[in-house]
């Protein structure tokens, strides 16, 4: 398949070193140029190209830059032929993302992010810490993998993004459609708690609306207090104790 990557991020190098290596013609680009992405995000055959390039002539496009610079790839995004699939990677949060009054209000991140790229979109990949996600793979089957939830309005799609989350060492949830990905967003249980495929759906169903954000906002001031930088990421150790003391 191919897949064009769009942020060579924590996330978005774990992607491209995980989908290459599972055999997708993969291209990862970033805001700052083709030159300045590490050569550990090419290390299993993906192509650092220009962000034009990434979204040239592909199957599935993954978006996994903040959330603040979505809106910024509309116009990139609008030569994509609509049958490719799209997924979306990211999380709001309002302190770093500044206030958007609709998600305030209630409407689920996926949502406004759709609406916002004038496309459909898949989540994926979003409720897991980026340390958890380089580090803790395994191979369809294992004990204890961990489970990564996915939603999306239609089936083909997801089903899509579900297989590539397989393919990067992490059993697949569907989550249902995006109206319901409210429940793997940042203060939820399943979010960067590392749940089993077996505990993930009562963690989605057990997810209250009103409550995450407040426990969002607790988490990101514990680990500043930790970490100093918003930009570091803390360890999966302490950041899955953290998330499953505060959302669960």
């Amino acid at each position: 398949m191919r897949i064009g990557i769009l942020g060579a991020g924590h996330i978005g190098k774990t992607l491209a070193q995980r989908l290459s290596a599972a055999g997708h013609a993969v291209k990862v680009a970033n805001s700052r140029g083709p030159d300045t992405i590490g050569a550990d995000a090419l290390s299993s055959g993906a192509r650092a190209v220009p962000a034009a390039e990434a979204v040239a002539d592909v199957d599935v496009v993954i978006l996994s830059v903040p959330f603040n610079r979505l809106q910024q790839l509309v116009p990139l995004l609008a030569g994509v032929p609509g049958d490719a699939v799209v997924i979306d990677t990211s999380n709001y949060y309002p302190g770093r993302d500044g206030r958007i009054e609709a998600i305030e209000n209630g409407q689920a991140e996926s949502l406004w992010v759709a609406w916002r790229l004038g496309r459909p979109v898949v989540k994926a990949w979003n409720a897991i810490g980026s340390d958890s996600f380089a580090r803790m793979g395994k191979p369809s089957g294992s004990p204890g993998r961990i489970a990564i939830p996915v939603a999306g309005d239609a089936g083909r799609e997801r089903k899509l993004a579900m297989a590539l989350v397989e393919e990067t060492g992490f059993d697949a949830v569907d989550a249902g459609t995006l109206a319901e990905s409210w429940r793997q967003q940042p203060g939820t249980p399943c979010y960067c708690t590392d749940l089993t495929r077996e505990e993930m759906p009562s963690a989605l169903a057990a997810a209250d609306a009103a409550r995450s954000p407040k426990r969002r906002d607790l988490a990101v001031a514990a680990i500043l207090e930790r970490v100093g930088d918003p930009k570091t990421n803390p360890d999966a150790e302490y950041a899955v104790r953290l998330h499953r003391a505060l959302f669960m």
